[in-house]
């Protein structure tokens, strides 16, 4: 009897032939014509942008500089859109072009590349568009006209364009309007301007990622200053360094302020910390100028946040002209530091040394723009009371009184306090910046018994042990010989004694027999204990892999149904993949069955199978998925791995099933000693009170938790109907698990 099956399959197979080639001959004759407005060129995805579709289209140029070496961006009705023109004929904003060429995804927006262009007349630029600030951050107005309104942070002046630092709605960017001529830049600092440009982006090329965006003013009536700061700056009252963060009547956002202090340690070309009677504070400047520690300088910038703590922004700094007053660094203690005082000071207080590290810091800043020499850095890990912390001081040369420092010492470090501080006001970490080698005073050598030498006395110790044991060993066994001659002559004294013997080993073996049934009862009972866990093991393994394999099955199963009188070549895909996933289910399930080889052999990475697993779960989903990882991802013990992988699953297999979900997420945040996984989805939620687990048939929630027990945690679920659900779990990394200690676990599948 023929396989029905396969007949089935292979007239499905003819049909999808059959319908492609039909979809495939549409699609050519659409493409047959060229596309004439930007709007569909910026519409096109990568694949089909890649194809080189013909283009014709007609509009202004809005922005095309000759350094571009002939590029320029042309708008019409529609939209905006970037050619690539490789040529020494420049178009200028203004131009009435014809543009005609082929489309090519771009390095970030799809572009028109290979142009013939032919300028027709001049036209008014496009009215620019007022958008939101996140818009346009965004990417989504790339190659368009917009309107930008905002705060001037800083300014640079080229010999064509200005280059000016805008603050805007919480966002930076660049705008490049044309330098007029007598232009005061310092004027600028500071003014309310409203600028009408092309929207550019700049991006990862490698990786087709935005990273910024740039706009580009070629008029210019297009770029006003609607009001400039109404007084210098450095006219106005001076502010406690402690206090530019504090309340100000009448204090205006993009309002520069005035503080005076003393310099405590400067990064040239980055930043410089100051001191007053209030306390210390961190300025960032781009100045290059350089300030010794104690000069007396008076600065005006741009009150900030960074890490949710006060800082100096886009500052302009010069001398007082006082002699100079070196500030004398507080005696703090390291709770008045984790309680978030002292953040920018110059303190000091004692600590014991950890570890050092040497290394040469690559420049950074304007120290990297003017290619300056690297620098030696000299790392100390320290600890004070409960907290670790690192004091780092850069020099031209290595430092010497650093490098002598032995492990273990008590040292007095003196420096400044920069402090991280996290949403909920807890410190998240504290470096000391110190200015100089004599920040680091020497109060106690570590104990002459150091870690090496006392591994080398337990050397010692474990010698001489063996040495002893062996001649122990030794003079039983010579006693055992003796003893045994002694038993011998005495057998000869009478049948009395003979019989006592014959008695005495009688009595051994029934001892010995009764030791055996006992032991063989021990071990039934084991073998009775590992054959239970290795029951609930392999229910947990085909609960973890074969059925999510088959819920995966089902899912590109419906798909492939839904989609084939449409798209047979989609619903091909689906069924490609349900038979992948079949061929994985069945390797799954061997797995689980004979396990013939540890996965410590292979590589594995946990975010990857991650990735992978919520991908192909997901697939012809309408669920947006991703990972996202946070601190020094490394390998785990197997046991943490395959469990937090097989609790992953579970969930992403309940967002499908039950959440309704069109968003989730998994992100691992890699501690020093923990490691936490969150699960979140945007779904219908479910009453916790109400969660039956495997009374109502589903083993998900119930499996999920006994995976957080064996890892020695507990599986936090928090949902509320209609706001989606979180499943949290935080487990301690102890030690790296080896072969030998994960085989109370696996025994029974070896």
């Amino acid at each position: 009897m023929p396989n029905s099956g396969g007949f089935r399959r292979e007239r499905l197979r003819y049909v999808a032939v059959a319908w492609l080639a039909m979809v495939m001959g549409a699609h050519c004759r659409l493409a047959a014509e060229p596309l004439t407005n930007a709007a569909d060129i910026l519409a096109l995805p990568a694949e089909e942008a890649l194809k080189g579709l013909a283009v014709q289209v007609r509009g202004v140029v809005t922005a095309g500089e000759p350094t571009w070496g002939g590029r320029f961006f042309v708008q019409d009705k529609t939209s905006g859109v970037f050619v690539e023109n490789i040529s020494t004929n420049q178009p200028v904003a203004g131009d009435l072009l014809e543009v005609s060429g082929v489309t090519h995804p771009g390095a970030f927006a799809p572009i028109i590349t290979r142009p013939k262009w032919r300028k027709i007349g001049t036209a008014s630029l496009p009215e620019a568009k007022s958008v939101p600030i996140e818009q346009i951050m965004s990417g989504a107005e790339d190659s368009q006209r917009v309107e930008v309104t905002g705060i001037v942070r800083a300014v640079q002046t080229g010999p064509v364009n200005v280059d000016l630092d805008i603050a805007s709605g919480g966002y930076r960017l660049h705008a490049f309007p044309k330098a007029a001529p007598g232009l005061n830049a310092e004027s600028l600092i500071g003014a309310r301007v409203r600028i009408n440009g092309t929207a550019a982006a700049t991006f990862n090329q490698t990786l087709r990622h935005l990273i910024s965006v740039v706009l580009f003013v070629p008029v210019a009536a297009d770029f006003v200053v609607e009001k400039t700061e109404p007084v210098d700056p450095f006219e106005k009252p001076v502010l406690p360094l402690k206090g530019i963060a504090q309340y100000q009547k009448g204090l205006l956002p993009g309002q520069r302020v005035h503080v005076k202090g003393v310099v405590t340690l400067q990064r040239a070309g980055e930043d410089l910390f100051l001191e007053d009677g209030s306390g210390g504070l961190h300025v960032q400047s781009r100045q290059t100028a350089f300030f010794a520690v104690g000069d007396v300088v008076e600065a005006v910038g741009f009150p900030d946040f960074e890490h949710f703590l006060p800082v100096l922004d886009d500052a302009v700094i010069k001398r007082t002209g006082e002699p100079p007053a070196p500030a004398a660094p507080k005696k703090v203690t390291v709770r008045e530091i984790q309680d978030g005082l002292h953040h920018a000071d110059l303190v000091k207080f004692e600590a014991k040394l950890l570890d050092r590290t040497v290394k040469q810091s690559r420049p950074h800043g304007l120290r990297a723009a003017k290619k300056a020499p690297a620098l030696t850095s000299t790392v100390l890990l320290l600890q004070a009371d409960d907290q670790l912390f690192t004091a780092e001081a850069e020099s031209a040369q290595a430092l010497a009184a650093l490098n002598s420092l032995s492990i273990g010492s008590l040292v007095e470090v003196s420096g400044v306090c920069f402090t991280e501080s996290g949403e909920d006001k807890k410190l998240k970490s504290l470096q000391m910046l110190l200015p100089d080698a004599a920040s680091v005073k020497l109060l106690k050598a570590p104990s002459w018994w150091t870690p090496k030498r006392l591994l080398i006395g337990l050397g010692i110790v474990m010698a001489v042990l063996a040495v002893a044991i062996s001649w122990i060993v030794m003079v039983s066994k010579r006693n055992l010989v003796l003893n045994q001659l002694v038993r011998e002559k005495e057998k000869a004294q009478g049948e009395l004694q003979l019989a006592h013997d014959q008695l005495e080993e009688r009595v051994k073996e029934r001892t010995a027999q009764l030791k055996f049934q006992i032991t063989a009862r021990k071990e039934a009972e084991v073998e009775f204990k590992a054959v239970l866990a290795e029951r609930t093991r392999l229910a947990q393994e085909i609960h973890d892999t074969l059925e999510q394999s088959l819920m995966g099955i089902g899912l590109q199963l419906d798909m492939t149904s839904k989609l084939f009188p449409t798209d047979v070549k989609s619903a091909n895909h689906h069924l490609d993949l349900a038979a992948d996933m079949v061929a994985q289910s069945q390797v799954e399930v061997r797995r689980s069955v004979w396990d013939l080889r540890s996965r410590a052999l292979e590589q594995f990475d946990l975010p990857g199978a991650l990735v992978a697993s919520g991908k192909q779960l997901t697939d012809g989903t309408d669920i947006h998925f991703e990972v996202n990882t946070k601190g020094r991802v490394r390998p785990l013990p197997e046991t943490i791995e395959e469990n937090l992988l097989r609790i992953a699953q579970e969930a992403m297999a309940n967002v499908i099933k039950h959440s309704e979900a069109t968003s989730a997420s998994i992100e691992l945040d890699y501690g020093p000693q923990t490691v936490l996984m969150e699960i979140r989805d945007n779904g219908k939620g479910f009453d916790l009170g109400n969660c039956n687990g495997a009374g109502d048939g589903h083993f998900g929630l119930v499996g999920i938790s006994e995976r957080a027990k064996r890892l020695g945690t507990e599986a936090v679920f928090d949902s509320k109907p209609g706001e989606g659900t979180t499943l949290r779990l935080r487990v301690t990394i102890d030690q790296e698990v080896t072969p030998q200690e994960s085989i109370p676990e696996d025994m029974v599948a070896k």
